[in-house]
């Protein structure tokens, strides 16, 4: 027997079968991973058109043709679509569940590839596309909010990078494939992804709360015994899930639904995840993703522009596994002003070669090493913190009562952006060149560099009560008796 003397005088007996929680379990695990399987299909979603467009248009066997503005509405079609799905996730995480949206979209990643992949015209390709699309935006809303509701505080920062680290996995396989195969055999491959993620998701349960927001207390007592491993002590954690959630519900009784999303205090935690939305997606980096190989053959670099865009898609791969070793000892914070200044001096650095390049016109080939390191130092920079962070930390500090509707609003916003940034980059650069693009966003990220000072709080190592908590403020205290810890229940 082993007594442990609590800062708040509670005395905890731990005898056999009443075992403390485990920071991380083998379930918890197993969680993570079957959802960032289904990031691994929108990561390949996201990445296919930039090697398949090239193998349409050398394809001499199909019956249609593929022009320059075609090329664009394929491409364009999917974060269109995904802007729905973030719409439509919102309301579907609520009312069937956490588990069942996500499940939900498996099948219909199937039936998309299969459509482009058995095209006979183009308005199958642009059905495919925009299915993908929308399963892609609703699997970018619900994942996050799943793993944020089930992962324990202290390992929530690594386990809810997986899905970040998958997503690069999935860029990284669709370049590497496309290298080999056309653009119908790419398509079947991405058909075959989703079943591995299809039969996993059948395994983890439902989220612990969103059981109790149904009012099934028994199947949250049993899905959170499953997540926290079987013996561990799990009376204190649900009995914390179940007071914010009475305490949430007497607030939502008074006000209406829309009331509640715009209350101060659940209007903060919304607009912080906008901020880092916003800051996110105009730092440039689909911009520079999506037209890596045009970049480095326009900035004259001396190394070749595909060998470049190959190590610049290892590096993005490789440097989330850093952020997911460190996330939980730095903190949020720490790697947002990180990637910050990284992508900072970079932008900077890479605008001011396009600048001495272009509008200068000096000689710049003893220098064409400077773009390749630059975007693989931004690379890494966006990869540590304003890459992965904003959707994590949108499962983290949004309200559970507008958890659904405030996430959906998020994703919305998010993938409207990046259809801006994609969509503009080429008018922009005609405009003001592309030293005054990327001027543009290195002066962007340093303004989210001074919001994640001022607005964004750290998350790391609190629970999601505690969070919501310290959104919502001080609470007038009734009594003593009001605000004693219940008793845990024998499991």
């Amino acid at each position: 027997m082993k007594i442990l003397m609590r800062a708040d005088t509670h005395v905890n007996i731990e005898v056999p079968g009443n075992l403390p929680a485990a920071k991380c379990t083998f379930s918890q695990v197993v969680a993570a991973l079957s959802l960032s399987l289904g990031s691994l299909v929108v990561g390949y979603s996201t990445a296919y058109t930039s090697p398949a467009l090239v193998s349409m248009r050398a394809d001499n066997n199909t019956s249609f043709e593929v022009s320059t503005d075609m090329g664009m509405w394929i491409g364009s079609i999917m974060p269109l679509s995904a802007l729905v799905g973030g719409i439509i996730g919102g309301p579907c995480i609520e009312y069937i569940g956490r588990r069942n949206t996500i499940l939900g979209t498996a099948v219909p990643f199937i039936v998309a590839w299969l459509f482009i992949a058995l095209a006979s015209d183009i308005a199958m390709v642009l059905i495919g596309r925009a299915l993908c699309g929308l399963c892609v935006g609703i699997a970018s809303l619900s994942l996050p909010v799943y793993l944020g509701e089930t992962i324990q505080a202290e390992v929530r920062g690594t386990l809810g990078l997986l899905p970040t680290v998958f997503g690069n996995t999935g860029i990284l396989v669709c370049f590497i494939a496309g290298m080999y195969l056309n653009w119908r055999s790419l398509a079947l491959l991405g058909a075959s992804l989703p079943i591995p993620f299809l039969v996993l998701m059948f395994i983890i349960p439902e989220t612990p709360r969103w059981y109790i927001s149904k009012g099934k207390t028994k199947r949250a007592r049993k899905a959170l015994q499953w997540l926290r491993a079987k013996g561990a002590d799990i009376s204190e954690e649900l009995t914390a899930i179940e007071k914010m959630h009475i305490e949430s519900e007497h607030t939502a009784s008074q006000q209406g639904a829309i009331e509640q999303l715009f209350k101060k205090h659940n209007m903060k935690p919304l607009l912080i995840s906008l901020g880092l939305m916003f800051f996110q997606q105009f730092s440039g980096i689909n911009a520079v993703i999506f037209y890596t190989v045009s970049i480095f053959k326009d900035a004259g670099s001396s190394i070749n522009e595909n060998l470049a865009t190959i190590i610049v898609g290892i590096v993005n791969f490789l440097s989330t596994f850093i952020a997911a070793a460190v996330i939980d000892r730095l903190g949020r914070k720490m790697l947002l002003y990180i990637s910050g200044v990284s992508m900072f001096l970079t932008l900077f650095t890479f605008g001011t070669f396009f600048y001495v390049k272009n509008a200068i016109g000096a000689d710049v080939s003893s220098f064409g090493w400077i773009p390749l390191a630059s975007l693989i130092i931004y690379v890494i920079g966006f990869s540590l913190g304003f890459g992965p962070i904003p959707w994590l930390m949108m499962g983290e500090i949004l309200p559970v009562k507008i958890r659904g509707s405030a996430a959906s609003i998020a994703t919305a916003f998010n993938w409207s952006c990046t259809f801006i940034v994609t969509k503009t980059y080429e008018d922009l650069t005609s405009v003001i060149g592309g030293y005054g693009v990327f001027w543009m966003f290195g002066t962007i990220v340093m303004i989210g560099f001074i919001f994640v000072i001022a607005c964004v709080p750290e998350t790391s190592g609190r629970s999601l009560e505690e969070i919501e908590k310290r959104f919502a403020g001080p609470v007038r205290r009734m009594s003593a008796v009001a605000n004693m810890k219940p008793t845990p229940m024998a499991v």
